[in-house]
């Protein structure tokens, strides 16, 4: 009996063992996709490195023959790249408390309030989310224009404290709630105000910090709208500044825009690192209930 047992599991391991042998150009595709992916990061980061003279060398080099930090030093010092950095930082971060405060609000009243107009203004929203950004550049501009914050903060952050695709993420997210578990406390005598704050927001944190984190990457990156509200280089945010000097008579320094290409990309990547479970949870735990 034991050996007509082990037959089986003798031929199943030499059917697997080409099966897997046979698997080798799937490796082969995985290995030249991560080549693909991360060799422009390590081109970046180590063309930083980099003297001048490297970059106009007959054969190019991968790895800096003499590394130096002279390209960062030259970014930060003659550059004002601080002041970049400060304008992305504050606009990124107050963008995005505002999405991660207000969102919820109106996703909130479209989930589990019942009041007149709610599906006209939750087919505004989907059309909202439906257009391209680039539709909506001039309108922004004309009304930042009108209200007078051209080259302003409030110019830059305004048209982005609410965002369509927020609204929708903690809408669909709310309707997940049990309804028993609102009427509970209203019967308790709780207003739809501290509901809302005490009982719907600890529950939709998931969403919340998905949200917040698409949201910083989505502002931090952003450059054709600020690059039409920022008219001063004092107002420029880093996207901004370094598309300028790539532009402009720095282009042919590319060791400094190397260095600075690192400085913007390194913020977005740490904190993808750092939250991407909570990017995935939160999407995950959205469900498609309407």
């Amino acid at each position: 009996m034991t050996a007509i047992a082990a037959r089986p599991a003798r031929a199943s391991a030499r059917a697997a063992r080409p099966r897997r042998a046979g698997n080798w150009w799937v490796y082969l595709l995985l290995i030249l996709g991560i080549v693909v992916m991360v060799g422009p990061f390590l081109w970046m980061i180590l063309g930083s490195l980099k003297p001048q003279a490297e970059f106009i060398v007959t054969t190019p080099t991968f790895l800096p023959r003499a590394p130096t930090t002279d390209n960062y030093e030259r970014l930060f010092i003659q550059l004002d790249f601080p002041r970049y950095f400060f304008n992305s930082s504050l606009v990124a971060l107050i963008v995005t408390v505002g999405n991660v405060l207000f969102c919820p609000m109106l996703g909130y009243a479209l989930a589990k309030l019942h009041w007149r107009g709610k599906g006209l203004i939750m087919g505004l929203v989907l059309a909202t989310l439906m257009v391209p950004a680039g539709i909506t550049l001039i309108p922004n501009f004309v009304l930042m224009a009108n209200l007078g914050f051209v080259n302003t903060y409030p110019g830059l952050i305004l048209p982005f404290l609410v965002g369509p695709f927020g609204v929708f993420l903690t809408r669909q997210f709310m309707y997940s709630i049990p309804d028993e578990l609102l009427e509970a406390a209203r019967i308790d005598g709780a207003n739809e105000w501290r509901i809302f704050w005490q009982v719907v927001l600890p529950i939709t944190v998931p969403v919340l910090a998905t949200l917040g984190i698409l949201t910083f990457l989505g502002s931090w990156n952003s450059f054709l709208y600020p690059l039409v509200m920022a008219q001063e280089p004092s107002m420029y945010t880093l996207p901004v500044a370094l598309g300028t000097f790539a532009t402009g008579q720095y282009q042919a320094d590319h060791g400094m825009l190397m260095a600075g290409s690192v400085v913007l990309v390194a913020p977005v990547l740490v904190i993808f690192i750092l939250f991407q479970r909570w990017i995935t949870e939160g999407i995950a735990t959205t469900g498609l209930k309407g």
